[in-house]
């Protein structure tokens, strides 16, 4: 494979229902960044149906091209179709790095389109780099979050990988910016095994995603039970934050595997994050260590959560955050009082 004919940065923007997903955003400013690295362009490729008021937000979170690839069957996901549709738009485009989201939807097609490329792909990163000579430095968690593996693809191109939301920060949004906006002919191979969507039913949340809290208060193996836990959602609900846990509790019923945090859970980046009860293994701390600021409680002064905190208590989390909510109960008074 002649790898000097593959020039460019191109991300896969996941829409649902037309609705463009954050991660495709946060990937767009990461992708921002390893482009002006290299000295190349940005592309957004968005497949969808009726997506062309798309465009003008994909150029203002930082792409220089936006392919729209508007199909009637592209309106809701299926494998086929979209492994189609982004194959022939790399193939076109001839990208030397290709970004997916590790969404549902990412991780289902990112490998088929690699496949059908055959070139590699690094799935669920943490990290993106670009070494000295120009090859893209994908690092991933492995055997189990014991390690974190970088890895790289120097002869093959593009050089492709999905990456965890939550992980990537986005650019600012600029309305001033400018890009090309280019509709791509969609002509689909009807494939005999194909599936065929009949009916979307969306589950409407009734709570507030973890991802999207300044605040989370998580608990660990160290709070003891599920009953403990009312010290967390005392602080939580007394700061205006969100009650989240390690796998530790989630895998002894304390919370429900949606407010986990961590490698097997969600990556989350708050802007107050209380490590509570938390030994601070390395599975967990790869998905809350870009918390702007964490404050880690744990009776074992050699606990690992206390080398990622930057403020640590040792103590019993039970006489610890009990005080913490009555002393910010009485912050809050006062500032009533006073207003």
């Amino acid at each position: 494979m002649d790898i000097s004919n593959y020039k460019g940065v191109l991300v896969f923007v996941e829409q649902r229902r037309g609705e463009i997903q954050n991660v495709s955003l946060e990937l767009l400013g990461k992708g921002r960044k390893i482009a002006d690295e290299l000295g190349v362009s940005l592309i957004a490729a968005i497949p969808g149906y009726k997506i062309n008021n798309s465009s003008n937000l994909l150029v203002a979170y930082g792409a220089d091209k936006v392919v729209i690839m508007d199909h009637e069957d592209l309106e809701t996901y299926t494998t086929e179709p979209y492994t189609q549709v982004m194959t022939e738009i790399i193939e076109r485009e001839k990208p030397e790095v290709v970004l997916f989201g590790a969404t549902s939807i990412g991780r289902d097609l990112a490998p088929r389109v690699s496949a059908r490329l055959g070139t590699g792909l690094t799935a669920d990163c943490t990290s993106l780099d670009i070494s000295e000579d120009r090859l893209l430095m994908m690092t991933r968690p492995a055997f189990g979050g014991n390690i974190m593996a970088t890895i790289v693809c120097p002869d093959h191109r593009p050089q492709m990988s999905t990456v965890r939301p939550g992980v990537m920060t986005k650019m600012e949004r600029d309305p001033s910016r400018t890009g090309d906006v280019v509709q791509m002919p969609v002509s689909l191979e009807k494939n005999p095994m194909c599936v065929e969507v009949l009916k979307f039913e969306q589950v409407m949340e009734a709570k507030q995603d973890i991802q999207d809290a300044k605040i989370l208060v998580s608990g660990g193996r160290g709070i003891g039970s599920k009953e403990n836990f009312e010290v967390l959602y005392d602080l939580s609900d007394t700061i205006g934050g969100m009650v989240s846990a390690s796998r530790a509790a989630v895998d002894s019923g304390w919370l429900d595997p949606s407010h986990q945090v961590g490698q097997t859970g969600k990556t989350v980046r708050p802007d107050l994050y209380f490590a509570c009860g938390i030994s601070g293994a390395i599975q967990h701390v790869a998905g809350m260590e870009e918390a702007e600021l964490i404050i880690a409680i744990n009776k074992d002064k050699g606990s690992k959560i206390f080398e990622v905190a930057d403020l640590g208590v040792v103590g019993d989390v039970h006489k610890i955050l009990p005080l913490v909510t009555e002393e910010i109960k009485k912050i809050n008074a006062s500032k009533k009082v006073t207003d």
